[in-house]
């Protein structure tokens, strides 16, 4: 399993487990997140969903391994189709979402963290949106970072690629608490959300989301297509590549890969 699914009273824990692959968004990890988000749904004593992570790292962005064997573009499209579909589950799912970080996030694994209702980060927390050092763009999570961060700090990070930490995170709106102990934190978090009612719970998200939403689904479709188009150009075939094999891109080397 690469997704762990387990119930302790009203809150729901669901944990990214395959740490060799830094938990990266293969097709078999995001539908085992999906059926867990089933499994949170179908259950009226869940108040509350936990959705954190083991290893090092809370999730790598998309799994860059996982193209052998298949038309290019009908992978990049698949994938950002499943993308799209994740978030939204989450964004619509009745019950909150605390998402506890404790590791490294990068590229689609923002994503994540955007469509969380809370989001708790520990010391050992990094955030970067490296989408464009590969030749794409964070198309698809633009639809739940952007509602979220400040402006100012989508145009630095979503083109320098950077490494921040838990209180920068916090400072720009991408997590809600930057806390030494994480555990502890979402505990208290969740018992006091498990307080609510399940109507209570379900109609104060759906406030809380309402924009976020429409917003989502007006742009959904175009964000998908713009994903999946860059992930089958040169470049971006260059930068996978590059990533994979640990060196530099061409157009970092001096080197255009769309003349080479």
């Amino acid at each position: 399993m690469l997704v762990s699914y387990g119930v302790d009273g009203a809150v729901a824990r669901l944990t990214l487990d395959s740490p060799l692959n830094r938990n990266a968004l293969s097709t078999a990890l995001v539908q085992q997140l999906h059926q867990g988000l089933a499994a949170v749904t179908a259950d009226p004593n869940v108040r509350c969903v936990v959705l954190g992570h083991t290893g090092g790292t809370f999730c790598a962005g998309a799994d860059l391994g996982e193209a052998a064997g298949r038309d290019p573009s009908e992978l990049a499209l698949d994938r950002a189709q499943e993308m799209t579909k994740l978030l939204r589950a989450i964004l619509e799912l009745p019950v909150p979402v605390i998402g506890a970080v404790d590791g490294h996030a990068r590229a689609g694994g923002l994503g994540l963290i955007g469509a969380c209702d809370i989001v708790v980060a520990g010391p050992s927390s990094t955030f970067a949106l490296t989408e464009a050092r590969i030749g794409v763009a964070p198309s698809i999570i633009s639809l739940t970072l952007l509602p979220k961060i400040s402006a100012r700090a989508a145009g630095r990070y979503f083109v320098t690629g950077e490494k921040f930490g838990p209180a920068e995170a916090e400072r720009i709106g991408l997590i809600t608490v930057a806390a030494d102990a994480v555990d502890a934190t979402v505990a208290t978090l969740a018992a006091e959300i498990a307080k609510g009612s399940p109507q209570g719970l379900a109609s104060s998200k759906a406030l809380t989301t309402a924009a976020l939403r429409a917003g989502f689904d007006a742009h959904a479709e175009a964000r998908t297509a713009q994903s999946a188009r860059l992930f089958v150009s040169e470049e971006a075939r260059e930068g996978m590549m590059a990533f994979l094999e640990k060196r530099p891109p061409r157009w970092v080397t001096g080197s255009d890969p769309n003349t080479d």
